[in-house]
């Protein structure tokens, strides 16, 4: 597998960036043990002018700070207190803008990923939805501001290309509903049919 250069982060467009991500791999290597999972769902944050990011506005604090690194940061938030969820920042540094991976594939190391999950064998829950996908790969607050061109957590492809069009499924972002009009942006991309997908919203 190759990682991912700079240059994949580095871009304007963070939207593209999503919609690109699906199909790579993302690896961890965290306490001895190494897991990785392909990405099959994302979701796109434009950081200052929408609603739904954390960094809407300008809004700068302790918690989203590593939003506004260089591109190619990982930016890991908890959500209700115990969910540890995973973002990719793209983008110049300075501008907020992120991919949170919401879905993976399991591939590498499921023995260990349901080890931290407490699940018995796999099943389609193990590494769907954000929250899950920090737990499986070991993945916590403490890797927040980790570069992904390192050897700790980075993402690589592994040869399958750019999925096409007809494969990549559209909808809202999942939760953020409080954003209102952002709320409904076409933000959320999946790998259509793959069973680690959340179920909504399909549309």
């Amino acid at each position: 597998m190759k990682k991912l250069p700079l240059s994949f982060y580095n871009r304007s467009n963070v939207i593209q960036v999503a919609r690109e991500l699906l199909g790579k791999v993302v690896l961890s290597k965290i306490d001895g043990a190494i897991t990785s999972g392909r990405i099959v769902e994302t979701e796109a944050y434009v950081g200052l002018t929408d609603r739904a990011s954390h960094s809407f506005n300008g809004k700068r604090t302790a918690r989203n700070e590593h939003m506004y690194s260089p591109a190619a940061t990982a930016y890991v938030y908890i959500c209700y207190g115990m969910h540890q969820m995973l973002n990719v920042v793209t983008n110049k540094k300075g501008i907020p803008d992120a991919v949170l991976i919401r879905a993976l594939e399991p591939m590498e190391g499921i023995e260990m990923m349901l080890k931290r999950t407490g699940k018995a064998q796999l099943d389609n829950t193990l590494t769907k939805g954000p929250g899950n996908v920090g737990k499986a790969m070991g993945i916590s607050k403490m890797h927040s501001g980790l570069l992904l061109l390192d050897d700790v957590i980075y993402i690589a492809e592994d040869g399958q290309g750019l999925l096409s069009g007809d494969e990549i499924g559209v909808s809202k972002r999942i939760g953020v509903e409080p954003a209102g009009a952002d709320g409904l942006l076409p933000y959320r991309f999946y790998v259509k049919g793959n069973r680690f997908v959340s179920s909504r919203p399909w549309k």
